[in-house]
Parts: C-alpha cells; sequence; structure tokens
C-alpha cells in the first residue's frame, strides 16, 4: 500500500532524527583519533617474549627468497646487524639481502605485552602493529590466512597448526581460535585496560602465495574453489612438460598474488572472506566492539578501487562506529582526497606532511629546502583540501617500516628528496647505494630529530613514533629499518660490518639513547597535558625567512600555546609580549618565560600563555 502524505511526512521526519545524524556523525574520525600518540610496532623486530615458539628453518617455506637454506638458525638479537653469522657464510650466497629476509629474531605477541609498561612510561596510547596473520615471512604481508595469527607468535605453533587443518576457510563457523589468536585477544585486552588503543594491519589487495585459497589454486588449477579469486593468466596444461600457470602479483611479485576485481572492487569470493575477517577481529567470539580492535591501518589501499572500501567502511562502522581507519595511500594531494572525502578513510599515513617537514626541517639550503613562509604554504595547502576533522586525525610520521628511519635520513640528507619517492626508495637502500652512510648519528644530526619531533608534537594531527625512533635507531630502507629493537637489558654487539663486509674505521656503539627518549617522553606528556595541541585552533604568528624563525599558536577555549622554531644555526630572542605571553611558562623547561625568549639554534620554545 502507497504511503499517504501524511505518513512519508512521518517517516521523513524519523529517518532525519533517527538515522541521518548518525549517518554525518560517521563521516568524520572519530574523536579519539585526535588525541592518539601513535607507536608502530614490527612485531618480529619488537620483543622475543617467549623463545619456546620461535620460527624454525621448516617455517621459511614458501617465503622470499623462495630457495631453502641448508644452514639457518634463530639470529642473536643484540649481533651487529650486517655481520653474517657462520651458518650465513656456510649457505655460500654473496646476496646480502637473501640473509637478511631469511633472518627471524624471534619477536612475538608475548613480547609486545611485555613491553606495554614501557609504551605507557612513555606516554603511547595508540599502537598500530604490522601484519601479525600467518605468514611464513618476517614482514608478513604475504598472508596465509587473515582469520589467524601467525602460530609463531603464539605460545603453540605446532598444535596451532594443527588445529587449522581442520576448518573450512570459506565457512566462518568452522573457524577455531588458536593459542596465537586467543593470545591476540589477551593482548587488546592489555591494551584497553591500560586505557590504551591497537589497530591491526589489513593487506586486503593480495595473499601470500602459500595462502589456503592460492594453494588450492596452485594444486588444483580449473577445478579449485577459489580460482576465480585471482586473475589467472594461463593455466597449466597436465599433456605439456612445461608449467604454463601464470597469474597476475602485486606489481609483477609472484609470491604476492592479487585479488581479482571488478567494478565494485573485490569479487565475491575474496570480499565476503575480508568482511568476514573483518568482523572476526572487531567483534571476537561475538562479545562486542569492546573486546576488538580499535580500527585497521589499509596496506597498498590506493591498489584498491574506491567502491570496495566504501562499502567495507560501512560495515567496520556497523561493527563499531567509533573504529579508526587509516590508509597507507603515499600519492599527490589530488590523488589523496577522493579516499579522505568521508566514505573511506578517516586518515592515512601522513607521508605528504613527512615530505614537507622533512624539506623545511631536514633538507639543506639548495637541496629542495623550504623557507618558513613556503613550508606554511605547503602546509595550509594540505589542512585546506580536506574538511576541517580530516587534518586532526591523520597519522603525522616521519619513519615506517617502508623508509629509512630519521636518523639515518638526517646523516644522509642532501640527497634525492624524500618526496620523490621511487627515487628515494633506491637511494636510500644502503646494500644498493655504496654512497649511502650506514653510521651512527651525531650529536647535532639527533638535535634535527629532536627538532622534527618538536613540531610534530605540536602540530595539528596525531603524532606517529616507529619503534626504537624515540632511543635513537638508525638504518636504512627496508631491511635496514627493520632492526631489533633496543633494549636497555640487552647487551648488543658494537656496529663495526658494513653491506659489502666491509670494516667501519669508527665502531658504532648500539644503545639506548636516553636522553633523546626523555625528550619524546617529555613533549608527549605536554601533548597530553595540553588539549589545545590536540584540538585547538592553529595560527601562524610569523614565517620569518630572513631569520629561519617559525612561530605559531594552538588554542582551544581553555588555553593558548605558542610554539617558536628556530631552524637557523643561531640563537634568535622573541619578545615575550609581543606574541602574548607575558607572564607565560616554558612547558619543556618548566619555568616561567622572560622578557625575551631565547630560541637556541635548531631548537624550540613551547610556551603556554597564562
Amino acid at each position: 500500500m502507497k504511503p499517504s502524505p501524511s505518513k512519508n511526512h512521518f517517516y521523513f521526519f524519523l529517518i532525519s532524527i533517527l538515522f541521518i545524524p548518525a549517518l554525518q556523525q560517521a563521516q568524520a574520525p572519530p574523536d579519539w583519533a585526535k588525541y592518539a600518540i601513535w607507536y608502530q610496532i614490527f612485531p618480529e623486530r619488537f620483543r622475543n617474549g617467549d623463545p619456546s615458539n620461535d620460527p624454525q628453518i621448516k617455517d621459511l617455506a614458501y617465503a622470499d627468497p623462495q630457495e631453502m637454506p641448508e644452514h639457518w638458525q634463530i639470529h642473536p638479537w643484540g649481533s651487529d646487524w650486517y655481520q653474517l653469522q657462520e651458518w650465513e657464510k656456510a649457505n655460500g650466497e654473496p646476496e646480502l639481502w637473501k640473509h637478511l629476509l631469511r633472518r627471524r629474531y624471534g619477536g612475538d605477541l608475548q613480547g609486545i605485552i611485555d613491553q606495554l609498561d614501557y609504551l605507557q612510561d612513555l606516554g603511547i596510547n595508540a599502537i598500530y602493529l604490522n601484519p601479525i596473520f600467518q605468514s611464513p615471512s618476517l614482514h608478513k604481508y604475504d598472508g596465509e590466512s587473515y582469520h589467524h595469527v601467525d602460530p609463531n607468535f603464539g605460545p603453540d605453533p605446532e598444535g596451532d597448526r594443527a588445529l587449522i587443518k581442520t576448518e573450512n576457510p570459506l565457512d566462518p563457523q568452522t573457524w577455531v581460535w588458536t593459542s596465537a589468536d586467543k593470545l591476540a585477544l589477551e593482548l587488546i585486552e592489555a591494551v584497553h585496560r591500560r586505557g590504551m588503543r591497537i589497530i591491526f594491519d589489513g593487506v586486503f589487495n593480495h595473499m601470500g602465495y602459500n595462502s589456503f585459497a592460492f594453494a588450492d589454486v596452485r594444486k588444483n588449477q580449473e577445478q579449485s574453489l577459489y580460482k576465480d579469486w585471482f586473475t589467472i593468466k594461463s593455466w597449466d596444461d597436465p599433456n605439456t612438460e612445461a608449467n604454463e600457470f601464470d597469474y597476475e602479483g602485486w606489481w609483477g611479485v609472484k609470491s604476492l598474488p592479487e585479488f581479482k576485481e571488478d567494478k565494485n572492487g573485490l569479487v565475491a569470493g575474496p570480499r565476503n572472506y575480508v568482511f568476514a575477517a573483518t568482523e572476526r577481529w572487531m567483534n571476537p567470539q561475538g562479545k562486542g566492539p569492546a573486546f576488538g580492535i580499535d580500527g585497521w591501518r589499509l596496506d597498498v589501499a590506493f591498489c584498491v578501487d574506491h567502491q570496495f572500501w566504501k562499502d567495507w567502511r560501512i560495515h567496520v562502522k556497523s561493527l563499531n562506529p567509533n573504529a579508526y581507519i587509516t590508509a597507507e595511500l603515499v600519492s599527490p594531494l589530488n590523488e589523496t582526497l577522493p579516499y579522505l572525502s568521508g566514505d573511506e578513510f578517516d586518515a592515512e599515513m601522513n607521508y605528504n606532511w613527512a615530505f614537507t617537514c622533512t624539506e623545511f626541517f631536514i633538507n639543506p639550503e639548495g637541496k629542495n629546502h623550504r623557507s618558513p613562509s613556503e613550508f606554511e604554504a605547503e602546509l595550509k595547502r594540505m589542512r585546506e583540501a580536506f574538511a576541517p576533522e580530516f587534518p586532526y586525525a591523520m597519522q603525522n610520521l616521519f619513519g615506517s617500516h617502508d623508509v629509512n628511519r630519521i636518523g639515518s635520513h638526517i646523516v644522509n640528507r642532501g640527497g634525492v628528496n624524500f618526496r620523490d619517492w621511487g627515487d628515494y626508495f633506491g637511494f636510500s637502500k644502503a646494500a644498493d647505494n655504496p654512497n649511502y652512510k650506514v653510521r651512527k648519528p651525531r650529536a647535532d644530526e639527533i638535535q634535527l630529530q629532536k627538532l622534527f619531533a618538536y613540531f610534530q608534537f605540536t602540530y595539528l594531527g596525531a603524532p606517529m613514533i616507529y619503534y626504537g625512533d624515540e632511543v635513537g635507531m638508525w638504518g636504512g630502507n627496508d631491511p635496514d629499518d627493520r632492526k631489533p629493537m633496543i633494549w636497555s637489558d640487552i647487551q648488543y654487539a658494537d656496529e663495526v660490518y658494513q653491506p659489502d663486509q666491509s670494516k667501519k674505521a669508527e665502531a658504532d656503539k648500539v644503545e639506548q639513547n636516553k636522553e633523546l627518549r626523555a625528550h619524546y617522553q617529555k613533549l608527549i606528556a605536554i601533548r597530553k597535558a595540553h588539549p589545545a595541541l590536540a584540538d585547538g585552533s592553529y595560527k601562524v604568528l610569523l614565517a620569518d625567512d630572513e631569520n629561519d624563525l617559525f612561530i605559531f599558536e594552538r588554542m582551544n577555549k581553555q588555553e593558548r600555546l605558542v610554539i617558536l622554531i628556530n631552524n637557523s644555526e643561531k640563537s634568535l630572542s622573541v619578545a615575550a609580549t609581543e606574541y602574548g605571553l607575558k607572564g607565560g611558562q616554558d612547558l619543556m623547561e618548566e619555568r616561567p618565560l622572560e622578557k625575551e625568549i631565547r630560541v637556541l639554534p635548531k631548537s624550540a620554545v613551547i610556551c603556554l600563555s597564562l
């Protein structure tokens, strides 16, 4: 029966008051994202909390490099990074990358649980985990499944693998909870007890060569139940000796077979599987979102069609309206905007911000360096490109598992510009570039990292630390950015060896830089104690190109802060009254401001206006 006009009006009224506000709210990032202090953990290299689950040589099968080594052992956590162990030498392979990719140090979920106190003491309240799902590689972007944690991250690898064999991957009702899966739930619970959040890495563009789906395709060819999941170029003809089987791998990488897509993104098979795996970790065992992860970071999100992400977002937000969705995009601003229009992602790993900051704080004069006014012009362009809520939720980072560490970037400043992503990726791979310096950063270079951190923790957007940057870890691009975490209770060998196996003229001592850690800890404490740094307005007060001085304001209804950044090589003085800082306080030094505020070279002052 067709409703009467009056009923139509009533139905519209109900929809408007019940649903439209909820939909509008869902368009904006969750409010908690503004206040996040992110810490990215690469699980295999963070902490070995349970040596009994360490990988064995058989667990390397199907990981790159595909050839299995004859000799292999768990790598000593504190060993010299480039020094080949005796068993590595015994394999007789000259390619350094093969040795580095085969290494396993035994990092696991128990190690993360054991160090939550360390993260809480630092001030972290949000964790992003690189993939923890079942996979033979050290990085786990070649997932064997997305509904199981890697058995070697849990307490019973062999028992978990036997249990997994009893299920039907196509039927979520048969999915079991392994000991590693349950430990992941314990991790989530332990994180939440501390008032922290946690997100997982979703790799929904492809699976691994030995994934349950692709392994079945390799075995059963056109008879496989998963044959439509992937883009198959040609099937193997059993009547010929040659193997004609060919398929599409991500960027041509055959160990990463890509999911097939149509006009809606992932085709039905992988789409349904990804949706089911998403629900498993957001509503584990049907207990509700309080027991699940707080969101997702999405790998190579730009490789999947927009329509899939729109549909997947609706699914995620239906499970937890307060969930956070961030993505790896690494694209120019105009290509990023469609993903951050309110119906796909809440944020991105903010590499464009990192590029811009690098050009101001790190690049030398004449090497794609930005003046204060040029710096602000680019920041403004990025801020104004998005709806007002989005810049506050961005993950403002420098380092990650895909770039050289900030310390090594500073050591090698003046080479290829960071923004030139493809060229820089090659330049910063130390094993392939003999001109790339692999030494430890000096004190003056650490000061540039501190200066970058001053801005990172006072600008709008959520700061993100890549594990170990806070204690001064250094290293070139993948795999050197994935060294084992430096802990104060582990003895480390000096770094003596270089990628070509020659020795340095001077050894680099490997230990925590506790003074740098204290700098990060203090900045985090200031940001958390002064919410205006997270939710306040932003206003530039001075962009002085002549003196390389940059001054800006953060303000909300409760407080006003003024940040003075001296990017020059000389001390500068600023009159406090000129910026309304009479009677103000220096938050880093915890003392009243003088009439003339002295800002040291390559440093900053965070002022609270009283």
